[in-house]
């Protein structure tokens, strides 16, 4: 073994010109979830515990598209998702349209810990967090005035919004003006950037786990759900690697993005690095996305076809790195 890895995403597609304070407010915040990881893994704590207690960190601060700070529907409520995967076994759990739980995906492993499914949504989740006594709070706990501001401008644009950090003009970001828009599975959007957060994880025993968390589109229609709880889509692990991936939802689902990467170390017999880079060339057709991986023998790896992604990554062997551009 080569010992533990671990990997964090705040969502790729970034303005080039977001202001100074701003990136060093994200880096500071992935900065402190990675030391948290790292920490756990210094006292020896599993994969699937270390990428459980990184995304609740994640969760819990307003600045990503998770949790707290999550955006908002057409209806200006939150509707959150998430997923977890234990290598080991291929064990998952996922949840979709929570409006009251604290921390979707602390919920998502309880599903796959304690239940006899694999994915719960909407009613039959929040039913099932009450069974559970996890912590729940009224919607507007997660509801922040810049979301609020953000859902007006995209309701006076009549447009779905993944951000309000990306430029209203100029293709060469992740996001587009009006007069040229991009497509989500045929349709214009006006502005791309999604924010979901997740974490990727080995441990000292070789045992890989991923999570995903997010609040979806900003102006999204009521029920959609993305790929963030999408098991193969947004998050995969199994014995070999672990993937969380962000970016266009409907592109990652398409694609089964994150399974790709297992796949294709499988079949392929691709390097960690190669498979990243092979999935993100060759499987999102027009689709704009990133992901964090690692393998079962210490690598860590990422990669994304649009303007930066908030990430940061360190291994046992003393390296480590924040960043969001190339």
């Amino acid at each position: 073994m080569a010992g533990w890895a671990i990997a964090v995403h705040g969502g790729a597609g970034v303005d080039p010109n977001l202001p100074a304070e701003r990136q060093e407010q994200a880096k500071q915040l992935l900065t402190r979830v990675l030391n948290l990881g790292i920490d756990a893994l210094r006292s020896s704590a599993s994969a699937i515990d270390v990428v459980e207690l990184v995304v609740r960190e994640l969760e819990s601060d307003p600045f990503f598209n998770s949790g707290r700070g999550s955006a908002l529907t057409e209806n200006g409520t939150v509707e959150m998702e998430a997923s977890i995967m234990d290598g080991m076994g291929r064990r998952c759990g996922a949840v979709s349209g929570l409006t009251t739980v604290k921390n979707p995906v602390s919920l998502a492993r309880l599903v796959m810990d304690k239940s006899p499914h694999s994915y719960l949504a909407f009613s039959g989740a929040e039913k099932f967090a009450k069974q559970m006594g996890v912590e729940m709070v009224d919607n507007e706990y997660f509801i922040t005035q810049d979301n609020v501001e953000m859902l007006k401008q995209a309701k006076d644009a009549d447009s779905i919004v993944f951000d309000y950090r990306i430029p209203t003009v100029g293709y060469e970001t992740c996001g587009t003006g009006v007069q040229s828009p991009i497509h989500m599975n045929g349709l214009p959007i006006s502005i791309y950037a999604p924010e979901t957060v997740g974490c990727v994880v080995v441990d000292s025993q070789g045992r890989c786990a991923a999570a995903t968390s997010t609040g979806g589109l900003l102006n999204k229609r009521m029920g959609r759900i993305g790929d963030s709880p999408l098991i193969g889509a947004g998050t995969y692990a199994c014995d070999i690697c672990a993937v969380s991936c962000t970016g266009e939802g409907e592109a990652i689902i398409r694609g089964t993005l994150a399974r790709e990467v297992g796949a294709v170390m499988e079949y392929k017999g691709l390097g960690l690095q190669d498979a990243v880079d092979f999935v993100i060339k060759e499987r999102l057709d027009e689709g704009k996305a990133g992901l964090i991986a690692v393998s079962k023998t210490g690598e860590v790896s990422y990669g994304f076809n649009c303007v930066g992604m908030f990430r940061g990554c360190a291994t046992q062997n003393g390296f480590m790195e924040v960043g969001i551009w190339d």
